[in-house]
């Protein structure tokens, strides 16, 4: 049997890169000898990351539309030209049985191009709304992977595959205990531990949340586990100097498998792979979407889950009124917090990324 060969392009964020790498060793582990190409967007963090988990990366020299200087984008369309003209000479040398979408700057070219050439494409959609670009490509998909119900508001139905969102094999397969979590960020085993997360550069609101409320949240003798992110690193650390022993500030958690396990209730944007992650975690969880997400997508990813009894949403405007109150409120609700980790349990799906690998494989022509 022929080797399979796949090109898998996107990223820009953890939340593309994650899962194109997932699918990647997926890929791989059901069909030994799997040579796999990524393609990314230059000086974006693929062009890092994803060497580092053992696979060969090509970067693409494009740039999106510039909102704040309509002069900067004069020459976008012979940027764009080049870019495709860049794709397909890619797949020309690659000669991939199948090509698939994860989103970000590189995903629209090398799909769009692989679709001019007759190569089958798959499209995994992370989000529960649907942008422009995945829109138009989904024309001429062969299959496209979604992890919430209600897609076929942007595609055909007869495309759609539920596989839910691939994460981290260190998540998907969870095994440390709460003990273990604690211990790991020098918490008290007997205390209710709160987890603020909100992506790997924090998130203005949230941390601006928890800053002012942190006394109020503290009276209900809990600890704190605050990703706060660069940006706003110092200020929390400052701002946390007094309760050192109940309040860990980190800018940046490498070792979330332990976070989620110390985690009794989680505060966090709403981005696809952090609910993907949560549902399998199933800690009850406060979602605070990032508002000017494309077509606000997080707030449906969020909204998605509530509509399940398995999270309360806060509006970002919103967050530091109610935040502090809602935390409290949670807090002391434990048929509430047990009714959420049933529901988040109910909805977690493990092995996406083997159900999207299997998809690829049958596209490439060879299962």
């Amino acid at each position: 049997m022929k080797n399979l060969r796949v090109i898998i392009a996107g990223g820009g964020t953890g939340g593309h890169i994650f899962p194109a790498v997932a699918i990647g060793h997926a890929l791989q582990r059901l069909m030994p000898g799997t040579q796999l190409l990524f393609v990314g967007a230059k000086g974006k963090m693929e062009m890092e990351k994803v060497p580092k988990e053992g696979f060969e990366i090509i970067g693409l020299d494009i740039a999106g539309f510039d909102r704040s200087s309509i002069l900067k984008n004069i020459s976008l369309p012979i940027k764009l030209l080049r870019t495709r003209t860049q794709a397909r000479d890619i797949i020309r040398n690659f000669k991939p049985g199948a090509v698939v979408g994860v989103g970000g700057y590189a995903s629209f070219p090398v799909l769009n191009a692989a679709q001019g050439m007759g190569i089958p494409t798959l499209i995994q959609e992370q989000n529960s709304y649907a942008g422009r670009s995945n829109k138009f490509l989904g024309r001429k998909a062969k299959a496209i992977c979604v992890a919430y119900p209600g897609m076929e508001a942007f595609f055909r139905k007869e495309k759609l595959i539920t596989t839910g969102n691939p994460v981290r094999k260190k998540i998907s397969e969870m095994s440390k205990t709460p003990a273990e979590g604690k211990a790991f960020f020098n918490l008290d085993p007997n205390k209710q531990t709160i987890l603020i997360i909100g992506g790997s550069l924090g998130a203005k609101s949230i941390n601006e949340s928890i800053d002012a409320g942190l006394e109020e949240i503290l009276k209900e003798d809990v600890q704190i586990i605050w990703q706060c992110g660069k940006p706003y690193h110092e200020q929390a650390i400052k701002r946390a100097a007094s309760f050192r022993e109940n309040v860990k500030v980190l800018d940046f958690i490498s070792e979330m498998d332990y976070a989620y396990a110390a985690a009794d209730i989680v505060v966090s944007r709403a981005g696809a792979l952090a609910i993907a992650e949560l549902c399998i975690a199933a800690k009850p969880v406060i979602f605070v979407p990032y508002p000017f997400a494309a077509e606000d997508h997080q707030t449906s990813n969020a909204m998605a889950l509530v509509n399940q009894d398995a999270a309360i949403l806060i509006k970002d405007h919103e967050a530091k009124t109610l935040l502090a109150n809602t935390l409290k409120n949670l807090l002391g609700d434990s048929s509430l917090q047990q009714k959420m980790t049933k529901n988040l349990k109910a909805l977690a799906i493990n092995d996406a990324d083997e159900r999207i690998a299997r998809k690829v494989i049958e596209l490439a022509g060879l299962s």
